[in-house]
């Protein structure tokens, strides 16, 4: 597949980023929400996305190469236990 360059504008602001250490994900059939929440007292919503099931499976996809990918170069990632601060969100299941 050819790789193409694409030109992206962006505002300063949205260049610094946000951090989130909890995210919050909610579906229906057509779209996936995801909240990304910076979990210090008072939790904070620092961004919200909104995509299609299609857009969130590649997401994953990309996500597992890549975290392959720093695995090999830095060392195996544990994984953070999730937090003990209850939002009110319930785990789908």
């Amino acid at each position: 597949m050819e790789q193409k360059q694409v030109q992206i504008k962006a505002k300063d602001d949205d260049l610094k980023g946000v951090y989130s250490n909890l995210m919050v994900v909610s579906h229906t059939k057509e779209e996936f929400c995801l909240d990304f929440i910076n979990n210090f007292n008072p939790p904070i919503l620092t961004a919200r996305v909104l995509t299609s099931p299609a857009h969130v499976k590649r997401m994953v996809q990309a996500l597992g190469v890549n975290i392959k990918k720093y695995e090999e170069r830095f060392g195996v990632v544990e994984a953070a236990e999730s937090p003990e601060t209850v939002l009110g969100f319930q785990p789908q299941k």
